[in-house]
């Protein structure tokens, strides 16, 4: 069998990977875009300012169960109407909501982005917060759930 062969069987390689300007291109323009739970953890922990606003979108009751200290509830809907008195537009924010498995923190970032905000998205959204050990609010006061070792493994970063 030849490469050729092997590459049209093999649907990794079906569509060829990019070239490395191109991308290296996309996964700079990725990040513009997306910020890494951990990073944000360690930037809102650091001592001063840290440069940007934590939003929660998600809703009143799913804000209660817990959401990031210092974070703002805005949920999406309410975003055209309220985020002018509650977001400063000189300071970028960044969006979170559930997880993964969700995308409101994509709406939410679209919905500020076309009011003029400067925005990212936390990857992992709240889940990860959660799964990777970092304290959070709840309407009874802070938490601390013990770090999942598949996300957070004891005593070491993931090398990002």
């Amino acid at each position: 069998m030849t490469t050729t062969d092997s590459l049209a069987l093999n649907p990794v390689l079906r569509v060829a990977p990019a070239a490395p300007a191109e991308a290296a291109a996309h996964f700079r323009a990725s990040l513009v875009f997306h910020a890494d739970v951990s990073d944000v953890a360690a930037a809102l922990t650091a001592d001063g300012d840290p440069g940007f606003v934590v939003l929660d979108s998600r809703s009143t009751a799913a804000w209660d169960q817990g959401h990031i200290p210092g974070a703002v509830h805005l949920p999406t809907a309410l975003i055209p109407g309220q985020a002018g008195q509650l977001l400063d537009r000189s300071v970028p924010v960044v969006t979170y909501c559930w997880g993964p498995g969700c995308n409101g923190a994509t709406r939410a970032a679209l919905a500020l982005a076309e009011l003029g905000y400067r925005v990212k998205e936390m990857l992992g959204g709240f889940e990860y917060w959660v799964r990777e050990g970092f304290e959070f609010d709840t309407w009874q006061g802070q938490e601390r759930r013990t770090a999942d070792p598949l996300t957070a493994p004891a005593g070491t970063d993931c090398g990002c």
